[in-house]
């Protein structure tokens, strides 16, 4: 199955993760995959890894706006075209905001929420003229809060609604907006909480199939939503969490 031949792919935090996993799923099926991230040496080895194509990789930093601008402008001269945009690139502070730093904050928004803000922007047009579609990367952590969690939470959080207004705005333009919202995945942020056992089991239990989740499922619901099977879906932030938001919280009786 080649759902993205002839496609043009970006992958943002491509290094590892939902990000190398969704490249590699995207280029499995055709797709020719811009690779984007801050480390050269993490996209290579995504790179590697991929189906033979057409493939760039480009180191930047999605929170700084002149180099989305210059990523953009080399896709477009390399390519000519845009069809995916998937916004993954992020990363997590956790403790109260009492605790918290103006640099916590500002590292957390600037790349989780400014960055998904400064690619949309930049490639919108090129998605405009091919009829492309976004795929935004929120979070279980977008739709509900988490102890110790609050400037992660506020991020995704906007992250969900920003995906809503964007497919309201652009869905008669011919662009569909779309987000998935992951449970607990094996990723390098989350390889260390693997390590607790105590933490796993309060997490499996609170997941109706007993189970973290791993890059490659994920992955599979991105392509899915950024496909032309998903051709009449738009404005979704879809859970992909093993049934963690199925719950209204109460614990297990049995």
């Amino acid at each position: 199955m080649e759902r993205f031949s002839n496609k043009v792919v970006i992958v943002t935090g491509a290094g590892s993760g939902i990000g190398a996993a969704s490249a590699q799923r995207f280029a499995d099926e055709g797709a020719s995959v811009v690779l984007v991230g801050r480390t050269r040496e993490k996209l290579n080895n995504t790179f590697s890894r991929l189906k033979a194509g057409d493939h760039l990789v480009v180191v930047a930093d999605v929170a700084k706006r002149e180099e989305v601008e210059a990523l953009a402008k080399q896709v477009d001269q390399h390519y000519g075209r845009a069809d995916v945009l998937l916004n993954n690139a992020g990363v997590n502070i956790s403790g109260k905001i009492h605790q918290a730093s103006d640099e916590d904050w500002r590292k957390v928004m600037s790349t989780d929420l400014d960055g998904v803000f400064y690619c949309t922007r930049a490639f919108l047009p090129a998605l405009l003229k091919n009829g492309g579609n976004i795929v935004n990367i929120s979070s279980v952590s977008g739709l509900g809060g988490d102890w110790g969690m609050s400037i992660y939470n506020t991020a995704k959080g906007a992250i969900t609604n920003f995906t809503r207004a964007l497919a309201l705005d652009y869905g008669k333009d011919g662009v569909r907006v779309n987000a998935i919202c992951p449970g607990l995945t094996l990723t390098d942020m989350t390889a260390e909480m693997k390590q607790n056992e105590q933490l796993m089991a309060k997490f499996n239990e609170r997941i109706a199939l007993g189970r973290m989740g791993a890059a490659e499922e994920v992955a599979a619901a991105i392509a899915f939503l950024a496909s032309d099977d998903a051709r009449y879906i738009t404005g979704v932030n879809l859970p992909v969490d093993g049934g963690i938001t199925a719950s209204n919280g109460q614990p297990p009786q049995a």
